[in-house]
């Protein structure tokens, strides 16, 4: 009854689109999951807060999802809404040396931006994909260069507060996360960038890039990287040491390319892939006594430990 009366006072609230039963496999880059019971697509900030409100007054589950690069949605579907950022969090601005940009802006074309405009500090992010959004909340990167380094300030809303402004210093930036996604929705943020040469960029970010095609499976379906390397270590020399590149559990199979990722071979299912994660959990656990963190985001109910 929750979910009816969100749907309907939605509808009736709000300028964007509001849907129910959206199947989720055509929301993320895995191409695997069930049903939202509703899906959300706000063009404003008073469309996101009007939504925020209605889902909390009605106690419906909500999240926030960008290109779903990140994301294994469960077969059977999410009982809450899944909220898109449309057309108002695409906008972007340069001033000076900051790019202030919404969290809906497709990170790819920041990268461009900063390029044609002859800045630099974007170089490790060329071929990440997904949204600005989905990079600030998971402190996206490469092993010398991350996200955070370069943010001045990221603009959240605070469900019965507002927008709410934070400083880069006020952020806790860790490896492959942040506090971020517990204090808000990240609505834009301002990175800080630098004047450069933009030859020396291009050859930088071509050399970023040709390191990523050779390192993971563009391509194939797949959600990125599946673990965080541990301390000292990387979660794909663990894995593929164990001989398990290759190793498929219905259509779930550990990429031959690179053994931190989990690709879709055309017909898993979100069970083949979570029962693959479990397998491979396991198998380091008991080989070298590490016990492997899942940098993948469930949603939908899964019961795992």
């Amino acid at each position: 009854m929750a979910v009816s009366s969100a749907y309907e006072r939605l509808s009736a609230a709000l300028s964007s689109h509001v849907r129910q039963d959206e199947r989720m496999s055509a929301h993320t880059t895995y191409r695997i999951g069930g049903p939202a019971a509703l899906f959300v697509v706000c063009d404003t900030i008073s469309d996101l807060s009007a939504t925020v409100d209605i889902l909390q007054e009605e106690e419906v589950e909500w999240t926030v999802l960008g290109k779903g690069s990140n994301v294994l949605v469960a077969d059977e579907g999410y009982d809450g809404a899944v909220i898109v950022l449309g057309s108002q969090f695409k906008n972007r601005t340069v001033d000076g040396s900051h790019v202030r940009a919404g969290a809906g802006s497709v990170l790819a074309v920041i990268v461009q931006e900063a390029f044609r405009r002859g800045m630099t500090g974007m170089e490790f992010a060329v071929g990440i994909p997904g949204t600005l959004g989905g990079a600030l909340a998971m402190n996206a990167g490469s092993r010398e260069a991350w996200i955070g380094g370069i943010v001045e300030s990221v603009t959240l809303l605070v469900p019965g507060e507002g927008l709410v402004a934070l400083g880069g210093s006020e952020i806790r930036w860790e490896y492959r996360r942040t506090d971020l996604p517990k204090r808000g929705v990240i609505v834009e943020a301002s990175l800080r960038l630098g004047p450069g040469d933009i030859q020396q960029i291009r050859r930088v970010m071509e050399a970023n890039l040709r390191r990523r095609r050779r390192s993971q499976p563009l391509g194939v379906p797949n959600a990125g990287s599946v673990f965080v390397n541990p301390e000292g270590d990387s979660a794909g020399r663990l894995i593929e040491e164990l001989g398990l590149k290759g190793y498929s559990i219905g259509g779930a199979t550990v990429s031959e390319v690179h053994a931190n990722f989990i690709v879709n071979s055309g017909d898993a299912t979100a069970s083949d892939v979570v029962a693959l994660i479990g397998h491979i959990r396991s198998a380091v656990e008991d080989g070298y006594g590490i016990e492997l963190r899942p940098e993948v985001r469930f949603l939908g109910s899964f019961g795992l430990a």
